[in-house]
């Protein structure tokens, strides 16, 4: 499918500040590429509209689209919405917090300006099953060869050049995939393929679907039971899909590196054992007591990011 080459242009200024590039590198998100055509924008597909944005500073970054609008929402309010951004990052950090831990507060400063975004569900479970036990250079992988084996392709032709985008597969596409077939975009993983595909058919049929909806109107718990029904999502993984494609900054996926911080920064004694579901239920609590419930796992992922950048010195992918 080839499209028009006008791309519309706009301007999201507001007070939030937004670090694009942590923001979309931090592990949350696995489609937004930084873009080898148009030079300094970061690129995606989002529900067949095109999307390049660069930041202009903290508080400004400038769109570029095929289309005005995204799920019949104006683009630059989508945006504002999926960055998170009508959300004030001061209230993420208590001043309890900044007392307590002075060194943990200066050193995640910088990073105050990631943002937490609100992703489709779908999309959200399917790269989260993807996730289990690999690397974010592997999770981008499989990510992309599924959107490339399932989703649509989208030709955009603009004078500095072709490119070529593939839209994130409907669940009617992965419900009706061929296991076998999946499994070569999950590193031959056949029972991933398999969970992914029995997850497709409940989002389908409507099932999941509804669930998601009203995810907003139902405790953390019940929201992670109705996850953990399907095979394939644990607890960190329906934590996972909460917070990044529910909007629950509640939730507080916990995962090796989180382990890590919580031991070395706050000295959870747990968090120096296994990740039984025992001891992870232990750790959240012991973790929202510390960074409050309500913002707890908003909180938990700038300092999953702090932690990986600042002290496992590890490079965005």
């Amino acid at each position: 499918m080839s499209i028009s080459n006008k791309l519309y242009t706009s301007i999201l200024s507001q007070k939030s500040q937004l670090n694009l590039r942590d923001t979309v590198l931090s592990g949350q998100s696995f489609r937004w590429n930084l873009n080898e055509i148009l030079k300094g924008y970061y690129s995606t597909i989002i529900d067949r509209t095109i999307v390049f944005i660069r930041e202009i500073n903290v508080n400004t970054i400038e769109i570029l689209s095929t289309n005005k609008n995204v799920y019949d929402t104006p683009i630059n309010e989508f945006l504002k919405h999926l960055f998170s951004l009508d959300f004030q990052e001061e209230t993420v950090f208590s001043s309890r917090f900044k007392e307590k831990f002075p060194e943990v507060w200066n050193l995640v400063q910088p990073y105050r300006s990631v943002r937490v975004m609100r992703q489709d569900p779908f999309e959200i479970m399917v790269t989260f099953m993807c996730a289990q036990g690999i690397g974010m250079h592997l999770i981008r992988r499989q990510v992309s060869m599924i959107a490339e084996r399932y989703g649509q392709k989208i030709i955009l032709e603009l004078p500095e050049g072709e490119m070529v985008f593939y839209g994130f597969p409907t669940p009617s596409a992965l419900a009706s995939a061929d296991p076998n077939e999946l499994a070569v975009c999950t590193n031959n993983n056949r029972i991933r393929a398999a969970n992914i595909i029995a997850m497709a058919r409940s989002f389908e049929s409507g099932k999941l679907a509804l669930a998601c909806v009203g995810s907003g109107k139902c405790d953390l718990e019940t929201l992670r039971e109705t996850l953990c029904v399907h095979s394939g999502i644990g607890l960190k993984i329906a934590d996972c899909i909460a917070l990044f494609g529910l909007g629950r900054f509640d939730a507080f996926p916990i995962d090796t590196h989180v382990k890590q911080y919580l031991w070395e920064w706050f000295g959870i004694e747990e968090a120096r054992h296994s990740l039984t579901e025992k001891n992870y239920r232990i750790l959240q609590e012991k973790a929202r007591a510390i960074l409050g419930a309500e913002y707890a796992g908003y909180a938990g992922h700038i300092l999953f990011h702090c932690w990986r950048k600042e002290v496992k010195k590890m490079k965005a992918f």
